[in-house]
């Protein structure tokens, strides 16, 4: 997975519109829709290859909302960043109106309606977490400021660099101007995970899994929940009937699917990563099915006891471009512990976080 720097110099700056297509029903259907600005950064990176055509291909926003794509990469990914433009026009979708393929963050987040941050300092051999949350910290607080002084202010922003949770954070914290329930993290990958391991272990489809939660942090300390989870209408617990698994193997699982992908292929997570951002921004964006729920890092306010002003993975459903937190879901004391757990290690994020920067923590 390639991962980048912001770079604020303009060494780069071109716009490519794409061949108007024939018409057809779907451009038909689309033109009177006013095309939505999309923001993805690391656009050279593989996940952003695999996630744009996705974009462009309506499968984020639907098949009649127009767009114009706005990549932002570094300098020395100025080739590579052409020829996913190139491919772009290539691909000739009928849904993308424009494509900003720049290097300069002003022009990059100038407009956008969505944001989704994919670009960041990954940890080297030799760093330790504190290094990886300093190197990050400018990287976030750079972007939120972008975001606070170019975007639209009623943009939605989903933060997929890792440290996933509290870079949304930075970001939050770096953009006063925007509401808070605008960012997010991305879980839904985790929740992807563990939606496939359940059906495979129970021998379904995975459409056939439902509301499988991934709570906290994208980490090690993640808990995915099964609880309140259904397979073809019943309780996942009663078809699965092994507690040994659900609470022990399923959920280290999830939690090192990660580390596993780059052990077997040598490289992190990228088709999957893109499906998982796209299923993220289009329940954002379109809502949630009847009965739905979703997980998705979030800012909080109390809920379930954990302490406000963490992004932290939650139950959520979602409708007219919002996400409302599931309550009153029952917590038992084993799932309490664990969600204590990844609370503790975002806090103490947030704590070094902050201190690097010099933001106040409490907000």
């Amino acid at each position: 997975n390639q991962l980048f720097f912001v770079c604020t110099a303009p060494h780069w700056n071109a716009t490519h519109p794409p061949s108007t297509p024939p018409l057809n029903s779907l451009t038909e259907m689309s033109l009177s829709a006013e095309p939505i600005r999309v923001l993805v950064t690391g656009a050279a990176g593989q996940i952003a290859y695999s996630l744009v055509p996705m974009i462009a291909a309506g499968l984020m926003f639907g098949e009649s909302q127009p767009l114009i794509l706005h990549l932002l990469d570094i300098p020395p990914a100025e080739k590579a960043l052409g020829g996913v433009v190139m491919e772009l026009e290539d691909c000739a979708f009928p849904l993308l109106r424009g494509v900003v393929a720049t290097s300069n963050v002003e022009e990059a987040f100038t407009k956008v309606d969505y944001a989704i941050l994919v670009g960041a300092m990954p940890r080297r051999e030799g760093m330790q977490r504190a290094d990886l949350l300093k190197a990050n910290c400018g990287i976030f607080k750079e972007q939120g400021k972008a975001l606070n002084d170019f975007a639209s202010k009623n943009a939605k922003v989903l933060v997929v660099g890792n440290p996933a949770n509290t870079n949304a954070l930075i970001t939050l914290l770096s953009a006063p101007d925007l509401p808070k329930e605008n960012f997010s993290a991305l879980t839904r990958l985790d929740q992807n995970r563990a939606r496939g391991l359940i059906a495979r272990r129970a021998q379904v489809d995975v459409t056939d899994v439902q509301n499988v939660i991934i709570w906290g942090n994208h980490s090690l300390t993640q808990f995915p929940d099964v609880a309140h989870a259904t397979v073809r209408g019943s309780p996942a617990s009663e078809v699965v009937k092994d507690e040994s698994w659900l609470q022990g193997e399923f959920i280290t699982t999830v939690q090192k699917r990660g580390a596993a992908v780059i052990a077997a292929r040598g490289l992190s997570s990228a088709a999957s990563a893109a499906r998982a951002i796209t299923d993220h921004m289009r329940a954002w964006a379109l809502g949630t099915a009847e009965g739905e729920v979703v997980s998705m890092g979030v800012y909080t306010t109390g809920q379930y006891g954990v302490a406000e002003g963490l992004i932290y993975s939650m139950p959520v459903t979602c409708a007219g471009g919002n996400y409302t937190v599931k309550t009153g879901l029952e917590i038992s004391e084993f799932a309490r512990e664990k969600l204590t757990d990844t609370e503790k290690e975002l806090q103490a994020e947030k704590e070094t976080s902050t201190s690097f920067l010099g933001i106040r923590a409490a907000i």
